[in-house]
C-alpha cells in the first residue's frame, strides 16, 4: 500500500511539473521563429520591395512585397509557426506566377520583426498590414491566405474585413483543439493562453472560403480542418481534400495545384 501511495505521489508530481512547464514554455512550443540580422539582404527570383511597419506599442514589423506589372490583385499571406521570411518568401513568391502581387509579413520575433508576442498583437499586426494593402489595392482585389498557424490569423482578419476570398491551408478548428489532441492527458483548456478560436471567427466571414488539407497531416489533423469547415455558415465554401497529403507538401499534389489555380484565376 505504501508503494502504491509513493507511486501515486510520483505520478502527481510528474503531472504537476508537466502542467507548469507547459504553462511557462507554451510560447516556445507554439512559436518557432528564426531571427535575421538587421542588415540581412533577401534574394528571390521575383521582384520585391522590403517593407517595415511600426506598431502603436513600439514593435517594428518586416515584410516582403512581391510586385508585378498588371497584377490580378494581391494575396496577403500569413505563414506558419516556424522560420522567417527568407524561407516563407520563397514559398509565397510562387503565387507571383499566377499573376498576383504577394505581401508576406514576419510575426513579432520572427526574422527582422521585433516586439512582444501575444494573440491580440498578432491580430492587430495583421490588421495593420491589411490597412497598408488598402492604400494600394481595392478591397475586392485582396485575397487573404493563411497557412497553419497563419490560417487562424487570416480567419480573424477576414472576419473583421471584406476581402475577395479567404484561402486556408492546413487550418485548425482552434489551437486548443490541436493542443488537446497532442496532450490529451493534461488540462490544456485551463493552461493554454493562446486560444486562436478559428471556429468562432469564421462565423462572421462573408467572403468565399476555401480550405486545403491533407489526410496524412501529422501536425494539424485533417479532422481538425474538416471540423472547421463543417461549422462555416457561409454557403460559398469548398474544401479540397488532398489524399495522403502531409502538413508541408500539399504543393506536390495535383489537387492542390489545380485547386489553387482555379481559385485564383
Amino acid at each position: 500500500m505504501q508503494k502504491l501511495k509513493r507511486f501515486g505521489l510520483l505520478l502527481l508530481t510528474i503531472l504537476s511539473f508537466s502542467i507548469l512547464m507547459l504553462y511557462l514554455l507554451q510560447e516556445k512550443l507554439i512559436f518557432l521563429p528564426t531571427q535575421l540580422p538587421a542588415d540581412y539582404e533577401y534574394s528571390f527570383n521575383s521582384g520585391f520591395e522590403e517593407v517595415f511597419l511600426d506598431t502603436a506599442d513600439g514593435a517594428r514589423l518586416n515584410a516582403i512585397h512581391f510586385k508585378i506589372e498588371n497584377p490580378k490583385g494581391l494575396i496577403l499571406y500569413f505563414h506558419g509557426n516556424a522560420g522567417d521570411l527568407s524561407r516563407w518568401g520563397q514559398i509565397g513568391s510562387s503565387f507571383v506566377d499566377l499573376k498576383y502581387d504577394v505581401l508576406i509579413m514576419d510575426y513579432r520575433s520572427y526574422g527582422k520583426s521585433t516586439g512582444k508576442l501575444s494573440e491580440n498583437a498578432l491580430y492587430e499586426d495583421a490588421q495593420l498590414f491589411y490597412e497598408y494593402a488598402l492604400n494600394t489595392y481595392d478591397e475586392e482585389k485582396i485575397t487573404v491566405y493563411g497557412r497553419s498557424l497563419g490560417a487562424s490569423i487570416a480567419t480573424h482578419l477576414a472576419s473583421n474585413n471584406n476581402p475577395a476570398k479567404l484561402i486556408l491551408e492546413t487550418p485548425f478548428y482552434s489551437l486548443l483543439d490541436v493542443a488537446e489532441d497532442r496532450f490529451p492527458f493534461l488540462p490544456i483548456k485551463q493552461v493554454l493562453k493562446y486560444k486562436m478560436a478559428s471556429y468562432k471567427y469564421i462565423q462572421n466571414i462573408k467572403a468565399p472560403i476555401r480550405i486545403f488539407h491533407g489526410t496524412a497531416d501529422n501536425v494539424v489533423s485533417y479532422e481538425s480542418g474538416k471540423k472547421l469547415f463543417d461549422v462555416i455558415p457561409n454557403t460559398n465554401k469548398k474544401m479540397y481534400t488532398i489524399e495522403n497529403g502531409n502538413h508541408n507538401n500539399l504543393n506536390e499534389f495535383r489537387v492542390y495545384r489545380e485547386g489553387i489555380k482555379l481559385e485564383l484565376q
